[in-house]
């Protein structure tokens, strides 16, 4: 189907020709289908979402309301698509308006807009869930047409998509006639995106396909340096990393975590001899930092941004030619979109670096490239029924106006994510917003819905509207401290610290455990942490080279499941080493002459005595969650069985356990079987019993509370602190397992738990997979596979030359001892 001459005529002033998908999606919108468009980076998608609605504008006229509802998973990434698009719609003289609402637009402008909407709504998910609670929506929205979603696949694997879902829902009601366009990188299960697009029951959206880009150009850096053993810092390549940058344009230098941006930077701009122009950027960073950081990408003024998940979505980043990816991806998804931002345009190969920080991960990395090679996804699969966002749902519903609850479910129902939630869950939802559910029914605080002699429910107060909007949302973030540069001066002889600029913020939890004099790395500089004042941490510049490290929460990903498949196999084949650096195939080779090389399909179990303990090693390359929750039922079998464990360390590839018994001897006298220690009943009483007396639920329990609305953040003109609604949601989940054990939010608590903080679903799946696989090896010696897993045993989080030496010193005790011949 053709575009109207004046967008057909821009496209040809600038050598471009409408591409086969972009029309195909004009060809669908035009007929009132929802339609799902997955593309590779590059392939003009934000272009294609917008072609349907700026025709359609120009076609019937502007200033009739709100015609299109463009969703970004970003603020930051909402106002540069509204920069993006202002572009092209001045060249091509339409007379479309295009605004932005998001949680920095000032409510002036909110009020602007509701009286007079723009043709164009750039948002964000979370003012969607705000426009749906507000009573006078209707007025934008009456004559709203699309809705585009961009960068899907990010959003429906959190509980941001599970709550944009419902507010899809409610939005048809003020829309009927509003048809949806998904944007999406390659996902591993599109059907679930095409079925998520639209309301439960109806034909999946069509999809359309990009035509694949060039296919990538990735190595793995081999270094002339020793890869280490253990660890995350990959300083040992920082001058390879630091000559790649100098031959490329621009460099984006993607790490895992944002304490590692911190040292990667540091390293580099030790080793920047050229003074490149080389930034920093992570999510605790100043807002106005990182605009200045993406705005100098966007001019061209920086050879290299050491960054996190911060830049992986988005635009065209300026003339970034290379993407060096720091550690093990963790997933093949996830690296796809990372070196996708570099050349970013279809007919241009991506060109990434892999640099490994310890030798596991170059086995990992290598699975991640073939994984790459192949196209091979492995994406997450759509989030989907929450109960603490259906209770925070149904709060902004009443915020609206009164509801009839049997309407309600059917709305609710009437989405994906809630295709199978049941009306007794429902119901009790309903029941815990109005009031507080059968444990806290006395308290009038959590009574928030009233009924009415029709039938329908309302708000219990008005002034619950105003902290509805001041605490929604998904994101529960930890406390954060801001950070600012102190000026230190001299009076009377004391020395005396003011504050000055902030730098960032970091969490609380890191600070509380600084003393005055002591450093650390953030921002991009070495810091000596001066006190705390009323608005946060005060810190000057320091000399130091060896600083204490932010050691963020935020950040870590688990090993995919794809890849640790991957990662399997390519241990079990000798033949796949081939490809491997030199040092990584004599370490396997080592492996297979003093133990034994698992198959795919089998965990080996190496145990060995070593100074006065004994050791249990097992390989399920599951992850570090999934290996922390085994670690914690194990060590509790073991304890029963007499083993007394002491310890235990968990990596994304293994997990050693120590003790005073001498397991092989058990094993071998046949008092304790393997199988009945790694069984699958763990997942039962064990992990009942374990998260019942952990800390882990309290912590799974706050977030949920302050989710659905029990525990309100903010209220007008104050905020509580994290300590504060710790108290309180600790005294609420006492008092709720003791009184109501199947209370909606104990529920929702222990699904969150499950799902993320002990990943027990991919536990479950590995027990399952290893019954009848387990490989016992019985050693008098440390073996060469298990020298990583016990260099992490006390290991100290510091880094830097001498660290690594120490590393280095340690590895090789280890591996002479593996060598021991008896």
């Amino acid at each position: 189907m053709s575009l109207p001459q004046r967008f057909l005529d821009w496209f040809s002033s600038r050598g471009w020709a409408p591409r086969a998908h972009q029309l195909a999606v004009l060809e669908h919108a035009r007929a009132r289908q929802n339609v799902l468009l997955i593309s590779p980076t590059g392939g003009g998608k934000t272009l294609a979402g917008f072609l349907p609605s700026l025709a359609e504008i120009t076609e019937r006229g502007t200033g009739q309301g709100v015609h299109t509802l463009y969703v970004s998973p970003l603020k930051a990434l909402a106002v540069d698509i509204a920069r993006n698009l202002e572009a092209p719609v001045a060249e091509m003289g339409l007379a479309v308006s295009i605004e932005t609402r998001t949680g920095d637009t000032p409510h002036s402008k909110r009020q602007r807009q509701r009286q007079k909407p723009p043709d164009i709504l750039i948002t964000t998910p979370e003012q969607v869930s705000l426009l749906m609670a507000d009573p006078h929506a209707d007025h934008m929205l009456k004559n709203l047409r699309m809705v585009i979603l961009d960068e899907l696949h990010a959003l429906v694997t959190s509980k941001r998509g599970v709550l944009l879902s419902l507010a899809l829902t409610r939005l048809r009601a003020h829309a009927p006639e509003a048809i949806r366009i998904g944007l999406s990188a390659t996902v591993a299960d599109p059907d679930a995106l095409r079925a998520w697009l639209v309301p439960t029951g109806a034909h999946p959206a069509p999809l359309v396909m990009g035509r694949p880009g060039a296919k990538p150009e990735i190595r793995i850096l081999s270094s002339v340096e020793r890869v280490p053993w253990a660890g995350h810092s990959a300083l040992y390549a920082i001058p390879e990393i630091y000559s790649e940058i100098r031959k490329a344009k621009m460099t984006l230098v993607f790490v895992n975590t944002r304490s590692q941006a911190e040292v990667i930077f540091q390293a580099l701009w030790e080793a920047n001899d050229d003074n490149l122009p080389i930034a920093l950027h992570h999510g605790s960073l100043d807002v106005a930092q990182r605009r200045k950081v993406e705005a100098a990408m966007g001019e061209g003024r920086l050879r290299a941004v050491v960054c996190t998940s911060t830049l992986e979505l988005g635009i065209d980043w300026g003339d970034v030619d290379l993407v060096v990816h720091v550690g093990a991806p963790k997933g093949s998804s996830r690296l796809l979109q990372r070196i996708g931002r570099s050349n970013h345009r279809l007919d241009l190969p991506s060109r990434a670096l892999l640099v490994p920080s310890n030798r596991f991960e170059v086995l990992e990395c290598q699975a991640a490239l073939q994984a790459a090679e192949d196209n091979a996804q492995d994406t997450e699969y759509p989030m989907v029924r929450k109960l603490d966002v259906l209770a925070q749902h149904i709060l902004g519903r009443a915020c609206a106006g009164p509801f009839q609850p049997d309407a309600l479910f059917a709305e609710v129902a009437g989405a994906w994510t809630y295709r199978n939630l049941s009306r007794e869950d429902f119901d009790k939802a309903i029941d815990f917003v109005a009031t507080g559910g059968y444990a806290l029914r006395a308290y009038e605080r959590y009574a928030k819905l009233k009924p009415q002699a029709d039938g329908t429910l309302r708000l219990a107060h008005p002034r619950l509207a105003t902290v509805y909007r001041l605490n929604m949302g998904t994101i529960v973030e930890d406390e954060m401290l801001k950070v600012r540069l102190a000026q230190v001066r001299r009076r009377l002889g004391r020395r005396v610290v003011t504050g000055g600029r902030v730098l960032g913020e970091v969490e609380e939890w890191f600070i509380s455990q600084l003393t005055v004099g002591m450093t650390f790395l953030f921002s991009g500089e070495i810091l000596r942490f001066e006190g705390l004042d009323e608005f946060g941490a005060l810190a000057t510049r320091s000399n130091d080279r060896e600083p204490m490290v932010p050691s963020y929460q935020g950040g870590k990903f688990p090993l995919s499941t794809h890849l640790a498949e991957r990662v399997r196999k390519m241990l079990s084949d000798p033949s796949a080493w081939s490809g491997l650096p030199p040092q990584v195939k004599a370490w396997l080779s080592l492996q297979r002459f003093r133990s034994v090389v698992p198959k795919a399909s089998e965990m080996l179990v190496e145990t060995f005595p070593r100074a006065d303990k004994h050791y249990l090693v097992c390989y399920p390359f599951e992850g570090r969650l999934a290996h922390q929750t085994l670690g914690m039922l194990l060590t509790r079998r073991l304890e029963r069985a007499g083993m007394q464990p002491l310890g235990f360390v968990a990596s994304e590839y293994a997990l050693v356990v120590w003790m005073v018994r001498d397991l092989s001897l058990a094993v071998s006298s046949g008092r304790i079987a393997l199988s009945r220690l790694f069984d699958e009943d763990m997942m039962g009483d064990d992990l009942e019993a374990w998260l019942a007396e952990s800390a882990l639920m309290k912590r799974t329990f706050r977030n949920a509370a302050i989710i659905s609305g029990l525990i309100e953040r903010r209220q007008p003109g104050q905020e509580k602190t994290t300590r504060q609604m710790t108290v309180n949601t600790d005294l609420i989940y006492d008092v709720l397992r003791t009184h109501e054990p199947d209370h909606l939010l104990l529920r929702a608590a222990w699904d969150d738990a499950a799902e993320g903080l002990i990943d027990a679903w991919r536990l479950g799946a590995m027990l399952r997979r290893i019954r009848g696989q387990i490989l016992h090896k019985a050693l008098d010696t440390v073996s060469p596979l298990s020298v990583p897993i016990l260099l992490d045993i006390g290991r100290e989080s510091v880094y830097g030359e001498g660290h690594d030496a120490l590393l280095a010193e340690a590895a090789n005790d280890l591996i002479d001892e593996a060598m021991r011949l008896v």
